[in-house]
């Protein structure tokens, strides 16, 4: 089954990792989920007020292009 593209977005723009999970790269998903939770805590000290909402939308862009890749790979 080839993941969809949107699915995979929604899922991490509503839990980073989630769309990676979904995608089937289950490391990287609970890696991604290791990082924002330090992120998170990070927000204390400043510095996660910025690499929280940065490394969540990387983890949305990065679940949609895996899952387009995937995609592509199926079709060709």
């Amino acid at each position: 089954m080839t993941p969809n593209p949107g699915t995979s977005a929604i899922l991490s723009f509503f839990w980073t990792g989630l769309g990676q999970i979904y995608n089937g790269e289950i490391g990287k998903g609970i890696l991604f989920m290791i990082i924002q939770a330090i992120n998170f805590c990070l927000i204390f000290v400043l510095i996660g007020i910025i690499t929280f909402p940065v490394f969540w939308l990387y983890g949305i862009w990065d679940a949609k292009t895996t899952a387009e890749g995937m995609a592509a790979k199926t079709v060709a």
